[in-house]
């Protein structure tokens, strides 16, 4: 399992809370800062290190990208 630094731990707990386990239920980085109470520009930075870490996957879209957790942690 890979270790995470507290903020990369809530960051995921909150996309756990928000459903965002699978490809076809995909989370917002707007959506995952507002449940997590953290700046986006925190929650962005943060986001970029858990895809570095194969811990999350990130799906381009037009509007807004969207993210979800690739395994359980």
């Amino acid at each position: 399992m890979v270790e995470l630094t507290p903020v990369e731990q809530l960051v995921v707990d909150a996309m756990k809370q928000l459903g965002a386990t699978k490809d076809t239920a995909i989370k917002t980085a707007d959506d995952i800062a507002k449940k997590c109470n953290r700046p986006k520009g925190m929650v962005a930075n943060t986001l970029v290190t858990l895809m570095q870490k194969n811990v999350i996957k990130r799906i381009a879209r037009e509007k807004a990208s969207g993210y979800y957790i690739l395994a359980a942690q």
